[in-house]
């Protein structure tokens, strides 16, 4: 546990962030370092399995709960083993809160303990996957690596070694809590607390299962494949129900969330489920107009330049965008004029140029012949 780094280091939080800071860092650090982006590279698995585990804690209201109050010593499996401790048991500290508004709530009144052996849900798990400009916009599927907590095959989630199986606690009947009863001046104060027998489980198991420590439920990554639906954007969440964190007692795994990374794209911007780009054409194209190639998400493709195309211009071509994701349709492209002014001219190339300037004059320049019609209204 020494060698093991504040989780909240490793996450870049402070003690004390919010549900929403901490999964924000996560995506950031799991973005970061994630083994597409440095193949091969040990020190960035190694951090990224560090961002997983610190993440897998600290999104869990109870082990995070744990983990402020112990350290790592209270997401150990092993927390507290030993005679008068925790045992092996998943001690559920939402429910010790319970008993504490027992405590207080009134003489013999309270809130009802939930049954610790009711089936419960798993939690969330996360991960990231990155996809190039083109898988996004069309759609693929991805293997991705996935840490999460799975139900142990060894002992099918009961926490008992294989042969045997828990047995009900005697000294609370299994419902794991025990009540007490105090005389004081102002009558019989109840109070209630965690069996410490079972210790808060409702049940004993004599025989761990070596394989998950009594937990019912071990930690392992594992390729999931997932199918990426066409037009997703960057930074966008997939969420696959019953991919997360097993449940226990029986209960439903929780979501598996995977956040998009997108690679950026060397030529082609996204604005919405549309895309745009700078074309750039020759003076001349400009002018006359002209037929060229233009690529697109789906190769190249003939487009018309028409007549007295202006710098700034942005011409749109229908349906040649992003599809909308899980609908109908699809965005434009949008190609932004660019007009290059040739350099390094030759002394030929300069007498046609301005023996075309002297023919044009301004009377073909409309927006210099309306500017310098503004100039002269505003000097007389």
């Amino acid at each position: 546990m020494a060698d093991k780094r504040d989780f909240y280091e490793v996450l870049g939080v402070q003690k004390g962030a919010s549900e929403d800071e901490i999964k924000k860092a996560y995506r950031k650090m799991a973005k970061q370092y994630h083994p597409d982006l440095h193949p091969g590279d040990a020190e960035a698995e190694a951090r990224f399995k560090e961002v997983g585990e610190a993440y897998e804690v600290l999104s869990d209201p109870q082990k995070k709960a744990r983990y402020d109050q112990y350290g790592h010593a209270g997401v150990d499996p092993n927390f507290g083993a030993g005679a008068g401790g925790w045992g092996s048991a998943d001690v559920d500290f939402g429910d010790i809160g319970d008993i504490f508004s027992s405590i207080f709530g009134g003489f013999g009144g309270g809130t009802r303990r939930q049954n610790p052996n009711a089936p419960r849900r798993g939690t969330d798990a996360g991960a990231t996957v990155i996809l190039s400009f083109d898988e996004a916009a069309k759609g693929c599927k991805k293997d991705v690596p996935v840490t999460r907590i799975t139900t142990c095959g060894d002992c099918n989630g009961s926490g008992a070694k294989a042969g045997t199986s828990p047995t009900t606690c005697p000294e609370c009947g299994g419902v794991g809590q025990v009540t007490r009863q105090q005389r004081t001046p102002f009558g019989v104060m109840q109070t209630q607390s965690a069996c410490p027998r079972c210790q808060g489980r409702g049940r004993i198991i004599e025989t761990p299962c070596p394989s998950c420590g009594g937990q019912g439920r071990v930690r392992r990554t594992e390729q999931v494949g997932i199918n990426i639906p066409a037009g997703i954007d960057d930074g966008q969440v997939i969420n696959i129900p019953g991919r997360g964190n097993a449940g226990t007692n029986g209960g439903p795994a929780g979501d598996l969330q995977v956040q998009v990374s997108v690679r950026p794209h060397p030529l082609f911007e996204r604005d919405g489920y549309n895309i745009w780009y700078e074309l750039p054409i020759t003076y001349a194209q400009a002018c006359l107009g002209a037929e060229v190639d233009i690529p697109t998400l789906d190769g190249r493709m003939s487009y018309s330049i028409k007549e007295g195309t202006q710098p700034g211009d942005v011409l749109r071509v229908k349906g040649k965008g992003i599809p909308y994701l899980n609908g109908r349709g699809t965005g434009d492209l949008l190609l932004k004029i660019v007009v290059e002014v040739p350099k390094n001219l030759t002394s030929e190339q300069k007498k046609l140029l301005r023996e075309f300037e002297e023919a044009t004059g301004d009377k073909n320049y409309q927006k210099r012949k309306t500017f310098f019609e503004k100039i002269k209204k505003g000097f007389t």
